[in-house]
């Protein structure tokens, strides 16, 4: 399975954009608009397009027809599988990092 650190540094965003996908398919403003409120930070639209471009290669999310001259995406079956395997890495190393502090 192809993972989201190949994505190097546009791997924060990959993921950002993959879990904006997971709930519909989105063009690339209302992404920005779903992860800033996700994060708090919205990201610039190199970065987006970016992660976008990288995220299609790898086949994890696809573009639709157009709509309105906009371009929205969606979560192929292997990017919903890629953000799951993601997802579960990071829970485990969250509870181990929350359960060494409270140790600490």
């Amino acid at each position: 399975m192809t993972g989201l650190s190949q994505l190097g540094r546009f791997s924060e965003p990959a993921l950002l954009i993959l879990i904006s996908l997971a709930e519909s398919a989105k063009h690339g403003y209302a992404m920005q608009e779903d992860i800033a409120a996700l994060t708090g930070e919205r990201p610039g639209p190199g970065t987006l397009y970016g992660a976008i471009r990288r995220l299609e290669e790898q086949r994890l999310i696809e573009q639709l027809p157009e709509e309105d001259r906009r371009k929205p995406y969606r979560l192929t079956d292997l990017g919903a599988q890629a953000l799951q395997a993601e997802l579960v890495r990071i829970r485990a190393m969250a509870s181990t990092g929350l359960r060494r502090l409270a140790t600490a």
